[in-house]
């Protein structure tokens, strides 16, 4: 649901940035959907900003072909599921996310989140939240590998260490 079929009404901001609406995190562009009064008022906030041509590239061809955009969806909405079973086998209780990531919210999240990094698995962490992690999906089909063997060494770590009294 969005309202960028309402800019033209006038107080309305739609702000987009095309590397996580398209799942290419890399990409450094952004754009923002208004009337043109507000857009002449960012405009002359903001002033000149420097797009690396690459980028501007990416961006003109993921804009201007639906198709990819369609695929693209669905093929992170597949990605996404894929990740929910991934973390599922292993007990990771999955608490919310988009087609882009996940978070993981549990007490044992503090040890994934090491277990993880020793096998150069680098999700987010949250200082101020220690029992929240965010994963975003993997890239490539090594990547989702490492992940699932990163996951199995975590959890037979688990499995070996021993119960706290009372347990």
């Amino acid at each position: 649901h969005s309202l960028a079929g309402n800019v033209g009404e006038g107080g309305i901001v739609v702000l987009r940035s095309f590397g996580k609406f398209f799942g290419l995190a890399g990409v450094r562009l952004g754009f923002a959907l208004t009337d043109a009064l507000t857009a002449e008022r960012l405009d002359a906030q903001l002033g000149p900003w420097a797009v690396a041509g690459p980028a501007l590239e990416y961006g003109i061809r993921a804009l201007s072909d639906a198709a990819w955009q369609a695929d693209m969806r669905q093929r992170l909405a597949q990605d996404a599921g894929r990740l929910d079973i991934l973390l599922g086998r292993f007990d990771v209780p999955v608490s919310g996310g988009t087609s882009l990531f996940r978070y993981l919210s549990f007490a044992g999240a503090p040890g994934l989140f090491s277990a993880l990094g020793e096998q150069g698995v680098l999700v987010r962490h949250f200082a101020e939240r220690p029992g929240v992690l965010r994963i975003g999906l993997p890239g490539s089909e090594p990547e989702w590998q490492r992940l699932e063997s990163a996951l199995a060494a975590w959890a037979a770590r688990r499995k070996d260490a021993p119960k706290e009294s009372g347990q």
